[in-house]
């Protein structure tokens, strides 16, 4: 078999599977389809400074190849993530990831600060929240608000910071370059892309909020296409995701330049997608005669 290790940043992972923030809930969701310590890693929802209750339904639509949400990031908050979730994640002999949201610096600051504090392997950055104090626009859409945010959080960070960037940007690549100036350890994307869905019958949106973020295979093509313009323009670790349903799609992401990947709207379809993406890939490996899964990272041959 081969030796489907990886080191991210300094974390060592058993394999480059990643489950992603959102739909793997805190790990104890999915504990009874597998033994979550199979996975490289798990990707906590995303957690704010307070408990947030999230977006008005329905807030989830499917579509070709994919669905679009609108869940308004749901989560119990910081405090209660840390007194009894964090403690859960702690016991799943896997790495631990919190994904941290804000819509302002000071929240992202104060966040960062008290999960840091708490221990876990790795701070996942999500940039694609709104300012509420910059006129609303997302943070990640600028190289200046990118890198502004991660100046501001990288002195409270005692882990391995990972930014996740949107890809409702112009140039993914310059955003890329301006967290890494700023001290991040590594990248994490592409989030979702805008969208949104309509019902003709009754002549209205099907989200509650109009519009939300596609997600799943439909977006993969993009996202191959973002992970391989990043890795070129930065020396740090990226991690790919967007529509990975097989091994294949995650060899495909670290061909590309991907360290490791993650697996989010898969999981909504088949619970057991991350544990089969896993043996898949093993696979994969085994088939093309290549020992270990480190050497597929920027392989690819153009």
């Amino acid at each position: 078999m081969a030796d489907l290790s990886v080191n991210l940043c300094g974390v060592s992972l058993k394999n480059p599977i990643i489950a992603a923030s959102g739909t793997f809930g805190f790990g104890r969701e999915m504990a009874g389809y597998f033994d979550l310590s199979r996975m490289g890693g798990i990707s906590s929802k995303g957690i704010t400074r307070q408990p947030r209750l999230g977006n008005p339904t329905p807030r989830i639509a499917e579509t070709p190849s994919g669905c679009i949400n609108s869940v308004g990031l749901e989560n119990p908050g910081v405090e209660a993530f840390l007194r009894k979730e964090l403690p859960y994640m702690k016991t799943l002999q896997t790495a631990v990831i919190v994904n941290v949201s804000g819509s302002s610096l000071g929240e992202y600051r104060e966040t960062v600060a008290m999960v840091s504090e708490a221990g876990a392997d790795m701070i996942e950055l999500n940039i694609s929240c709104p300012n509420i104090k910059g006129g609303g626009m997302a943070f990640g859409t600028t190289p200046q608000s990118a890198a502004e945010v991660v100046r501001e959080v990288r002195p409270l960070c005692k882990t391995p910071l990972m930014v996740k960037l949107s890809p409702n940007v112009a140039d993914i690549a310059a955003i890329a370059r301006a967290v890494e100036g700023e001290g991040a350890d590594a990248i994490s994307l592409i989030n979702t892309l805008s969208a949104m869905a309509v019902d003709p019958y009754t002549r209205r949106p099907i989200l509650a909020s109009v519009m939300g973020g596609l997600s799943g295979p439909a977006v993969k093509p993009i996202a191959l296409r973002m992970v391989y313009q990043v890795s070129q323009a930065v020396s740090i670790p990226v991690v790919g995701l967007g529509g990975v349903t097989t091994g294949l799609d995650a060899a495909e992401f670290m061909l590309c330049g991907a360290t490791a990947v993650m697996v989010g709207t898969a999981s909504l379809m088949d619970p057991y997608s991350c544990d089969r993406i896993i043996a898949e890939l093993n696979d994969y490996l085994d088939g093309m005669g290549i020992a270990t899964a480190a050497e597929l990272t920027g392989s690819l041959m153009v």
